[in-house]
């Protein structure tokens, strides 16, 4: 137990070791007396006073210096002192209980004679007790001036003395202890001195379980043990725990004083390199300067500014010749060169907004209505809490540039950033910067170039992403294009949360199919088709053309193209849903009337169609011209490509053969279905077809659809194929300049079907004059403008019979 008043050592030379503290205080060593059994004959009073202790247990033939501060505890003392007589030393279960009840004593305690009161200049008294023997507290009589309870000794058992467990228990004892003493700096090494002096088995027992800093719980335990085996046994358990928790003590010391002297020898030639440094002229105060200077303007977070300030700090105690210092001033760098609370203010007139657009593109109403009402909800709302807008469709209709003019209409400043081939989670999340070449993630290097925090971005081909080792970037892009989180992105790199939620925003993609699920249900999607060829040569002529004149250095009077000419250069030349073949197509014109008005050649500002074959070359695609007519068995049909519209001919006939069916033309399988009902079907309605049913067992019949080399899918064939197949069978011809298309079930019902804005436009640039159509697709002619579908009939049916009533003469 560890004494902190100082003790004169001549006072306890009879019972206590006395050792001076490095601090100059001194630890008082309560000692037991050498014999191993109690005074034979110890008169135990029934009722004593009590003495409770904080946090000491005193064990019987133990000598013990206790410290007595309570004003009840010294008017006990005082009084046993004067009488001669016992007193029982108790614990109390609480140690911060100042005024304990008997409900806060344990029932076990130890009769005590005073051997020597000493007066402390604090006015706390040390009182030198002897235990004499274990006594149990029945019952209090009385809490006042002091606790006073009946009581009855309680005596410990002693094994025999050739107990051979006892024996090396004692021996196992007393090894531990000093093990104890020699690895643990706070036990005095004097108390090795003492147990190796103590003879008897009780006083060894007894004057460890006094001096081993022990829970409260654990001493009260070894005191209620029943015997000096059992407290042998209980004492070795708890020696063997204290010493693993020395040694683990130890060996945690001493790996932090190894890291804390390594710290103070870095710190040490730090300083000496700082000095040196300072001697030559070669050291970063140039740098640190100008770092605070650039963060006194910075407009950013209070956590920003104090993750900066500890970075910097870390900064200057790196040798500039060290290559982490480069890496740390690339990073705080970075920091500021981010704009975080830096936005520019929105241009929110609508009016200007949809002239932007116009001006910018040709058609594509839809759009321009969906991104207007977007900026409507900004307008209104103050926010950008809405939802992503995704722009889907073929290449070349104008998805990034429509971004462009978003940004340009609202003033706000415009980034792209490429997906296509993106495999490497890190590159939206960015690098830890533990990493050799560590950089941030591609969402924060463009709002870097941007300069603000509210930019129009553009993730251009978001369905192209691809997964690798590396992680999946498109999980990445959940967290960046979810409104709801996005307000504390975080980057690996910069290892902290930025707001991205005053980003617009808008993605492109050309099939959504490659896009993640959980991807597209953050996005709103809106849908960009492809041009018909009327929007193609009022593009040309309003968009592109004045483009490469501006391009080309040429005057509007020098070059001019006429309606019929750029239809010539359409559909000769490319093949495709936008305008980029268009594009490249013009300048190629535009660079041969620059070298013509270089050279001072004669030329008609007005190219023609011959001068259109001399530059460009023979027309690379035959345009599609109607040219069956009034024939059995072959039968017009519609088709929708990624390109446009397209006609294709459906052609059948029969061969002697068993009544099998064949199919060519490179079908996909819902085609090939749609040729197997459509030969069903007739064979159910042979007699209202007047078809001889003999025909079918006798003839196989073929039907195939040209240009083999041409992938073709879909259902849309299906009235189509009835058609031919019904002329085949009943040698009835096919009306002249008439095409259909529409999905037919075994019912003989027409389904309708997609892409027929698309489908009607290539009929009539055909010359095709007549179409059937299924009911449900009139309100689809009703969204074509007038002046594109004059000069065509429709006729919307429902069954197949109506088809061939129509189509077959």
């Amino acid at each position: 137990m560890s004494k902190k008043d100082k003790i004169e050592s001549m006072e306890l030379e009879e019972a206590t070791l006395v050792t001076e503290l490095a601090d100059g205080r001194h630890r008082v060593i309560p000692i037991v007396t050498g014999e191993d059994e109690p005074q034979e004959e110890v008169e135990i009073p029934e009722t004593m006073p009590i003495l409770t202790l904080r946090s000491s247990v005193l064990f019987p033939g133990s000598i013990t210096p206790i410290t007595v501060g309570r004003d009840k505890s010294i008017a006990l003392v005082r009084a046993v002192n004067a009488e001669g007589g016992m007193l029982g030393a108790v614990l109390q279960r609480e140690s911060d209980v100042d005024d304990p009840t008997p409900a806060d004593m344990y029932r076990v305690g130890t009769a005590a004679r005073i051997i020597k009161i000493l007066e402390m200049p604090n006015g706390n008294l040390t009182v030198i007790l002897n235990g004499l023997q274990k006594i149990e507290v029945h019952e209090y009589v009385s809490t006042q001036p002091y606790l006073t309870a009946r009581v009855s000794p309680l005596r410990d058992s002693s094994p025999d003395e050739n107990n051979v467990e006892f024996e090396a228990l004692v021996d196992s004892i007393r090894d531990t202890a000093l093990s104890i003493i020699n690895i643990s700096p706070s036990m005095p090494k004097e108390a090795a001195f003492a147990i190796k002096n103590i003879d008897s088995k009780r006083g060894i027992i007894n004057f460890i379980c006094s001096n081993l800093e022990l829970a409260d719980e654990d001493r009260q335990a070894l005191l209620e043990a029943p015997g000096l085996l059992a407290r042998s046994r209980k004492l070795l358990e708890i020696l063997i725990r204290e010493q693993q928790l020395a040694e683990l003590k130890n060996d945690i010391q001493e790996r932090v004083k190894r890291e804390i002297d390594k710290q103070q020898r870095d710190y040490y030639l730090q300083q000496q390199m700082r000095t040196i440094q300072e001697e030559l002229g070669d050291t970063n105060d140039a740098d640190l300067q100008r770092l605070e200077e650039e963060a006194a303007k910075k407009n950013w977070p209070k956590e920003v500014e104090e993750q900066f300030r500890k970075e910097l700090q870390k900064l200057g105690r790196i040798n500039p010749a060290v290559a982490e210092y480069t890496v740390q001033i690339t990073y705080l760098e970075l920091l500021l060169e981010l704009p975080w609370n830096d936005t520019t203010e929105d241009n929110l007139d609508l009016k200007a907004a949809r002239a932007q657009l116009d001006r910018d593109h040709f058609g594509l109403e839809e759009v321009k209505d969906r991104i207007l009402e977007h900026l409507a909800v900004i307008k209104l709302k103050g926010d950008l809490k809405s939802p992503i807008l995704c722009l889907y469709g073929p290449p070349g209709v104008g998805k990034t540039s429509l971004g462009k003019s978003v940004a340009a209409a609202l003033g706000r400043k415009f980034g792209r950033i490429s997906l296509g081939g993106l495999h490497d989670e890190s590159e939206i999340r960015g690098h830890r910067r533990t990493y050799i070449g560590a950089m941030p993630g591609r969402i924060i290097q463009t709002i870097k170039r941007c300069g603000s925090s509210n930019p129009v971005i553009i993730l251009d081909e978001v369905d192209k992403l691809t997964v690798s080792n590396h992680g999946d970037p498109s999980s990445a892009l959940l967290e960046v294009l979810d409104p709801e989180q996005n307000t504390t992105f975080h980057d690996n790199y910069i290892d902290m949360e930025y707001d991205l939620s005053k980003v617009l925003f808008i993605a492109t993609a050309n099939n959504i199919q490659n896009i993640a699920p959980a991807l597209r249900d953050r996005m709103e999607m809106i849908n960009i088709p492809g041009y018909l060829m009327e929007e193609k040569i009022s593009i040309a002529r309003e968009h592109l053309l004045q483009k490469q004149r501006e391009a080309h250095g040429i005057q509007a009077e020098q070059m001019t193209l006429e309606a019929p000419v750029v239809e010539q250069i359409i559909a000769g030349y490319t093949r495709e849903a936008g305008v980029r073949s268009l594009d490249k197509q013009l300048a190629k014109l535009a660079r041969s009337r620059a070298k013509q008005i270089a050279f001072e050649e004669e030329y008609d500002p007005s190219i023609s169609a011959a001068e259109v074959e001399r530059v460009l070359g023979m027309p690379k695609f035959l345009k599609d011209e109607y040219e069956v007519g009034g024939m059995t068995g072959v039968v017009t049909g519609l088709a929708w490509t990624e390109v446009g519209g397209d006609i294709l001919y459906i052609e059948s006939c029969l061969t002697p053969g068993k009544g099998l069916i064949s199919l060519t033309g490179n079908l996909g399988d819902v085609m090939k279905e749609s040729a197997t009902i459509a030969y069903e079907w007739t064979k159910a309605h042979y007699k209202e077809l007047n078809i001889d049913p003999t025909l079918f067992e006798k003839f196989d019949i073929n039907i195939h659809v040209p240009e083999g080399a041409i992938p073709k899918d879909g259902p849309s064939a299906g009235v189509t194929m009835v058609t031919s197949i019904v002329s085949t069978f009943t040698d009835r011809k096919v009306k002249e300049r008439i095409a259909m298309t529409g999905e037919t079930t075994l019912r003989g019902r027409v389904l309708p079907v997609g892409g027929v804005k698309e489908k009607v436009l290539a009929a009539k640039r055909a010359g095709i004059t007549e179409i059937l159509l299924s009911e449900e697709n009139r309100k689809d002619i009703a969204e074509i403008k007038a002046d594109y579908i004059e000069g065509l009939t429709f006729h919307y049916v429902r069954t197949n019979d109506e088809v061939l009533q129509l189509a077959l003469i």
